[in-house]
Protein backbone atom coordinates (compact mmCIF):
# COMPACT_ATOMS: atom_id res chain seq x y z
CA UNK A 1 0.00 0.00 0.00
CA UNK A 2 0.96 3.42 -1.18
CA UNK A 3 0.39 7.13 0.67
CA UNK A 4 1.10 9.83 -1.90
CA UNK A 5 3.32 12.86 -0.93
CA UNK A 6 3.86 14.55 -4.29
CA UNK A 7 5.61 12.64 -6.90
CA UNK A 8 7.08 10.26 -4.10
CA UNK A 9 5.42 7.90 -1.87
CA UNK A 10 5.36 6.06 1.64
CA UNK A 11 5.33 2.53 0.79
CA UNK A 12 4.09 -0.19 3.58
CA UNK A 13 6.07 -2.70 1.66
CA UNK A 14 8.44 -3.26 -1.06
CA UNK A 15 8.67 -5.26 -4.20
CA UNK A 16 11.50 -7.46 -4.52
CA UNK A 17 12.68 -7.63 -8.48
CA UNK A 18 15.01 -11.29 -7.57
CA UNK A 19 17.64 -11.24 -10.61
CA UNK A 20 16.50 -8.42 -12.76
CA UNK A 21 16.75 -9.13 -16.76
CA UNK A 22 16.83 -12.77 -15.86
CA UNK A 23 13.37 -13.62 -14.55
CA UNK A 24 12.48 -16.03 -17.40
CA UNK A 25 14.85 -18.19 -15.89
CA UNK A 26 13.90 -17.90 -12.53
CA UNK A 27 13.11 -21.25 -12.38
CA UNK A 28 16.40 -23.12 -13.69
CA UNK A 29 18.34 -20.47 -11.11
CA UNK A 30 16.55 -21.53 -8.32
CA UNK A 31 18.29 -25.45 -8.88
CA UNK A 32 21.83 -24.00 -8.47
CA UNK A 33 21.04 -21.39 -5.78
CA UNK A 34 18.36 -24.07 -4.04
CA UNK A 35 21.54 -26.19 -3.86
CA UNK A 36 24.25 -24.32 -3.03
CA UNK A 37 22.12 -23.39 0.14
CA UNK A 38 21.33 -26.94 0.79
CA UNK A 39 25.34 -27.41 0.88
CA UNK A 40 25.80 -24.65 3.08
CA UNK A 41 23.33 -25.73 5.95
CA UNK A 42 24.51 -29.08 6.01
CA UNK A 43 28.27 -28.29 6.00
CA UNK A 44 28.19 -25.82 8.57
CA UNK A 45 25.63 -28.37 10.68
CA UNK A 46 27.58 -30.77 10.49
CA UNK A 47 30.92 -28.61 11.16
CA UNK A 48 29.36 -27.75 14.53
CA UNK A 49 28.48 -31.43 15.25
CA UNK A 50 31.17 -32.74 14.91
CA UNK A 51 33.26 -30.04 17.22
CA UNK A 52 30.42 -30.42 20.38
CA UNK A 53 30.95 -34.21 19.99
CA UNK A 54 34.65 -34.09 19.29
CA UNK A 55 35.81 -33.43 23.12
CA UNK A 56 39.48 -32.77 20.98
CA UNK A 57 38.22 -29.79 19.20
CA UNK A 58 37.35 -27.90 22.23
CA UNK A 59 39.92 -25.47 21.37
CA UNK A 60 39.97 -21.74 20.55
CA UNK A 61 40.43 -22.27 16.87
CA UNK A 62 37.45 -24.60 16.79
CA UNK A 63 35.38 -22.82 18.73
CA UNK A 64 35.80 -19.61 16.29
CA UNK A 65 34.84 -22.32 13.38
CA UNK A 66 31.38 -22.92 15.15
CA UNK A 67 30.92 -19.01 15.96
CA UNK A 68 31.97 -18.64 12.08
CA UNK A 69 29.49 -21.84 11.06
CA UNK A 70 26.95 -19.78 13.10
CA UNK A 71 27.15 -16.61 11.69
CA UNK A 72 27.03 -18.67 7.65
CA UNK A 73 24.02 -20.28 8.93
CA UNK A 74 22.27 -16.57 9.30
CA UNK A 75 23.96 -15.14 6.32
CA UNK A 76 22.71 -18.23 3.84
CA UNK A 77 18.90 -18.41 5.82
CA UNK A 78 18.35 -14.37 5.96
CA UNK A 79 18.45 -14.22 1.89
CA UNK A 80 18.08 -17.59 0.50
CA UNK A 81 14.51 -18.36 1.64
CA UNK A 82 13.18 -15.20 0.20
CA UNK A 83 15.42 -15.54 -2.88
CA UNK A 84 13.72 -19.06 -3.50
CA UNK A 85 10.21 -18.37 -2.71
CA UNK A 86 10.79 -15.20 -5.79
CA UNK A 87 12.36 -18.01 -8.08
CA UNK A 88 9.13 -20.28 -7.61
CA UNK A 89 6.43 -18.48 -6.04
CA UNK A 90 6.91 -15.19 -7.34
CA UNK A 91 6.59 -13.98 -3.76
CA UNK A 92 8.20 -10.62 -4.41
CA UNK A 93 6.52 -8.01 -1.91
CA UNK A 94 8.06 -7.69 1.01
CA UNK A 95 7.08 -5.86 4.60
CA UNK A 96 9.13 -2.44 5.18
CA UNK A 97 9.84 -3.59 8.69
CA UNK A 98 10.72 -7.12 7.36
CA UNK A 99 13.10 -5.29 4.66
CA UNK A 100 14.78 -3.54 7.21
CA UNK A 101 15.13 -6.46 9.45
CA UNK A 102 16.37 -7.90 6.51
CA UNK A 103 19.21 -5.49 5.99
CA UNK A 104 20.19 -5.45 9.64
CA UNK A 105 20.75 -9.29 9.64
CA UNK A 106 22.57 -9.28 6.31
CA UNK A 107 25.23 -6.31 7.07
CA UNK A 108 25.80 -7.01 11.01
CA UNK A 109 26.66 -10.83 10.85
CA UNK A 110 28.94 -10.09 7.86
CA UNK A 111 30.30 -7.15 10.10
CA UNK A 112 30.43 -9.68 12.97
CA UNK A 113 32.01 -12.39 10.43
CA UNK A 114 34.84 -9.62 9.93
CA UNK A 115 35.27 -9.30 13.09
CA UNK A 116 35.29 -13.35 14.33
CA UNK A 117 38.37 -13.77 11.25
CA UNK A 118 40.15 -10.59 12.98
CA UNK A 119 39.78 -12.38 15.97
CA UNK A 120 41.44 -16.04 14.49
CA UNK A 121 44.18 -13.63 13.34
CA UNK A 122 45.03 -13.01 16.87
CA UNK A 123 44.44 -16.37 17.63
CA UNK A 124 46.87 -17.82 15.13
CA UNK A 125 49.45 -14.93 16.25
CA UNK A 126 49.66 -16.06 20.21
CA UNK A 127 49.55 -19.86 18.99
CA UNK A 128 53.03 -19.21 16.78
CA UNK A 129 54.75 -16.26 18.30
CA UNK A 130 53.87 -16.87 21.75
CA UNK A 131 53.03 -20.43 21.85
CA UNK A 132 53.84 -21.09 25.87
CA UNK A 133 51.18 -18.81 26.62
CA UNK A 134 48.57 -19.65 24.34
CA UNK A 135 46.64 -21.70 26.72
CA UNK A 136 46.36 -19.64 29.24
CA UNK A 137 45.93 -16.28 27.03
CA UNK A 138 43.06 -17.75 24.92
CA UNK A 139 41.08 -19.41 27.11
CA UNK A 140 37.39 -20.48 26.80
CA UNK A 141 36.46 -17.27 28.79
CA UNK A 142 38.60 -15.20 26.71
CA UNK A 143 37.07 -16.58 23.23
CA UNK A 144 33.54 -15.88 24.38
CA UNK A 145 34.42 -12.36 24.88
CA UNK A 146 35.89 -11.82 21.32
CA UNK A 147 32.97 -13.73 19.95
CA UNK A 148 30.61 -11.49 22.09
CA UNK A 149 32.33 -8.00 20.99
CA UNK A 150 32.34 -9.04 17.39
CA UNK A 151 28.79 -9.63 17.60
CA UNK A 152 27.76 -6.34 19.76
CA UNK A 153 30.48 -4.10 17.74
CA UNK A 154 28.21 -5.59 14.26
CA UNK A 155 25.03 -4.41 16.54
CA UNK A 156 26.73 -0.85 17.36
CA UNK A 157 27.77 -0.30 13.69
CA UNK A 158 25.05 -1.74 11.75
CA UNK A 159 21.75 -1.04 14.18
CA UNK A 160 21.76 2.28 13.12
CA UNK A 161 21.63 1.45 8.84
CA UNK A 162 17.79 0.60 9.03
CA UNK A 163 17.14 3.29 11.89
CA UNK A 164 18.17 6.25 9.29
CA UNK A 165 16.05 5.13 6.66
CA UNK A 166 13.15 4.72 8.97
CA UNK A 167 14.12 8.27 10.45
CA UNK A 168 15.09 10.22 7.82
CA UNK A 169 13.54 8.61 4.32
CA UNK A 170 9.56 7.94 4.55
CA UNK A 171 9.20 8.42 1.11
CA UNK A 172 10.30 7.21 -2.09
CA UNK A 173 10.06 7.18 -5.89
CA UNK A 174 9.10 3.56 -6.50
CA UNK A 175 8.26 0.69 -4.37
CA UNK A 176 10.74 -1.68 -6.71
CA UNK A 177 14.13 -2.83 -5.41
CA UNK A 178 16.44 -4.00 -8.36
CA UNK A 179 17.70 -6.78 -5.94
CA UNK A 180 16.57 -9.87 -4.72
CA UNK A 181 17.26 -8.70 -0.85
CA UNK A 182 17.10 -5.47 0.82
CA UNK A 183 20.66 -4.19 0.06
CA UNK A 184 21.18 -0.53 2.16
CA UNK A 185 21.88 1.23 -0.79
CA UNK A 186 19.79 -0.57 -3.34
CA UNK A 187 16.71 0.67 -0.83
CA UNK A 188 18.49 4.24 -0.19
CA UNK A 189 18.97 5.13 -4.29
CA UNK A 190 15.46 4.98 -4.22
CA UNK A 191 14.17 7.14 -1.73
CA UNK A 192 13.12 10.98 -2.09
CA UNK A 193 14.99 13.94 -0.48
CA UNK A 194 18.67 14.02 0.77
CA UNK A 195 20.79 10.49 1.02
CA UNK A 196 23.88 12.30 2.36
CA UNK A 197 23.88 10.90 5.58
CA UNK A 198 23.11 7.58 4.69
CA UNK A 199 25.49 7.28 2.05
CA UNK A 200 28.74 8.36 4.29
CA UNK A 201 27.38 6.44 7.23
CA UNK A 202 27.14 3.39 4.60
CA UNK A 203 30.32 4.10 3.17
CA UNK A 204 32.17 4.78 6.64
CA UNK A 205 30.97 1.65 8.38
CA UNK A 206 32.72 -0.45 4.97
CA UNK A 207 35.84 1.45 5.53
CA UNK A 208 35.76 0.44 9.56
CA UNK A 209 35.04 -3.36 8.52
CA UNK A 210 36.41 -4.14 5.38
CA UNK A 211 39.59 -2.04 5.27
CA UNK A 212 41.10 -1.69 8.95
CA UNK A 213 39.71 -5.47 9.68
CA UNK A 214 42.11 -6.91 6.61
CA UNK A 215 44.76 -4.14 7.14
CA UNK A 216 44.89 -5.94 11.39
CA UNK A 217 45.02 -9.01 10.06
CA UNK A 218 47.48 -8.43 7.38
CA UNK A 219 49.68 -6.89 10.00
CA UNK A 220 49.26 -9.99 12.31
CA UNK A 221 50.29 -12.43 9.29
CA UNK A 222 53.14 -10.49 8.99
CA UNK A 223 54.55 -10.63 12.22
CA UNK A 224 53.63 -14.43 12.11
CA UNK A 225 55.69 -14.80 8.99
CA UNK A 226 58.52 -13.25 10.77
CA UNK A 227 58.54 -15.19 13.38
CA UNK A 228 57.82 -18.60 11.28
CA UNK A 229 60.97 -17.15 9.00
CA UNK A 230 63.23 -17.53 12.18
CA UNK A 231 62.78 -21.05 12.54
CA UNK A 232 65.66 -23.49 12.27
CA UNK A 233 64.09 -26.08 9.30
CA UNK A 234 61.78 -25.68 6.27
CA UNK A 235 59.82 -28.66 7.96
CA UNK A 236 59.37 -26.68 10.80
CA UNK A 237 58.35 -23.81 8.92
CA UNK A 238 55.77 -25.57 6.80
CA UNK A 239 54.63 -27.50 9.50
CA UNK A 240 53.59 -24.32 11.52
CA UNK A 241 52.50 -22.37 8.34
CA UNK A 242 50.46 -25.31 7.48
CA UNK A 243 48.00 -24.23 10.58
CA UNK A 244 47.54 -20.84 9.48
CA UNK A 245 46.47 -22.62 6.44
CA UNK A 246 42.50 -22.80 6.96
CA UNK A 247 42.44 -19.77 8.47
CA UNK A 248 44.33 -17.88 5.16
CA UNK A 249 41.60 -19.89 2.63
CA UNK A 250 38.44 -19.02 4.74
CA UNK A 251 39.89 -15.14 5.09
CA UNK A 252 40.49 -14.86 0.80
CA UNK A 253 36.88 -16.66 0.42
CA UNK A 254 35.32 -13.85 2.47
CA UNK A 255 36.98 -10.96 1.53
CA UNK A 256 37.45 -11.44 -2.42
CA UNK A 257 34.01 -11.99 -3.27
CA UNK A 258 32.72 -8.86 -1.63
CA UNK A 259 35.76 -7.31 -3.32
CA UNK A 260 34.99 -8.07 -6.33
CA UNK A 261 31.14 -7.68 -5.88
CA UNK A 262 31.71 -3.53 -4.20
CA UNK A 263 34.17 -2.88 -7.39
CA UNK A 264 32.04 -4.26 -9.90
CA UNK A 265 28.99 -1.78 -7.82
CA UNK A 266 30.96 1.55 -7.52
CA UNK A 267 32.67 1.42 -11.07
CA UNK A 268 31.32 -1.40 -13.24
CA UNK A 269 28.65 0.94 -14.88
CA UNK A 270 29.13 -1.03 -18.14
CA UNK A 271 28.15 -4.40 -16.10
CA UNK A 272 24.84 -5.58 -16.44
CA UNK A 273 22.59 -5.22 -13.25
CA UNK A 274 21.58 -8.84 -13.51
CA UNK A 275 25.94 -9.62 -12.66
CA UNK A 276 25.48 -7.36 -9.98
CA UNK A 277 22.78 -9.12 -8.49
CA UNK A 278 24.43 -12.63 -8.98
CA UNK A 279 27.67 -11.46 -7.96
CA UNK A 280 26.41 -9.93 -4.40
CA UNK A 281 24.31 -13.14 -3.66
CA UNK A 282 27.59 -14.96 -4.64
CA UNK A 283 29.45 -13.36 -2.11
CA UNK A 284 26.53 -14.21 0.86
CA UNK A 285 26.44 -17.85 -0.42
CA UNK A 286 30.33 -18.39 -1.85
CA UNK A 287 31.66 -17.98 2.41
CA UNK A 288 28.70 -20.65 3.55
CA UNK A 289 30.08 -23.23 1.26
CA UNK A 290 33.58 -23.28 1.05
CA UNK A 291 34.59 -22.17 4.73
CA UNK A 292 33.14 -26.22 6.16
CA UNK A 293 34.94 -27.74 3.00
CA UNK A 294 38.44 -26.07 3.36
CA UNK A 295 38.51 -26.91 7.11
CA UNK A 296 37.13 -30.13 6.39
CA UNK A 297 39.87 -30.61 3.93
CA UNK A 298 42.95 -28.97 5.28
CA UNK A 299 42.26 -30.02 9.32
CA UNK A 300 43.29 -32.75 10.09
CA UNK A 301 41.05 -33.64 12.98
CA UNK A 302 38.40 -32.64 11.68
CA UNK A 303 38.87 -34.84 8.90
CA UNK A 304 39.77 -37.67 11.01
CA UNK A 305 36.51 -37.34 12.61
CA UNK A 306 34.43 -36.91 9.44
CA UNK A 307 36.01 -39.90 8.22
CA UNK A 308 35.23 -42.17 11.67
CA UNK A 309 31.95 -40.85 11.53
CA UNK A 310 31.39 -42.09 7.82
CA UNK A 311 32.77 -45.41 8.21
CA UNK A 312 30.85 -45.94 11.92
CA UNK A 313 27.62 -45.04 9.61
CA UNK A 314 28.15 -47.05 6.67
CA UNK A 315 29.06 -50.41 9.02
CA UNK A 316 26.88 -53.15 8.57
CA UNK A 317 24.44 -53.67 11.69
Amino acid sequence: MFTFYNACLAPTSFWLTGIPGLESLHIWLSIPFGSMYLVAVVGNVIILAVVRTERSLHQPMYFFLCMLAIIDLVLSTSTMPKLLAIFWFGASNIGLNACLAQMFFIHCFATVESGIFLAMAFDRYVAICDPLRHTSVLTHEVVAYLGLAALLRGVLYIGPLPLLIHLRLPLYRTQIIAHSYCEHMAVVTLACGDTTVNNLYGMGIGFLVLILDSLAITASYVMIFRAVMGLATPEARLKTLGTCGSHICAILVFYIPIAVSSLTHRFGHRVPPHIHILLANFYLLIPPILNPVVYAVRTKQIRERLLYILKAGARPR
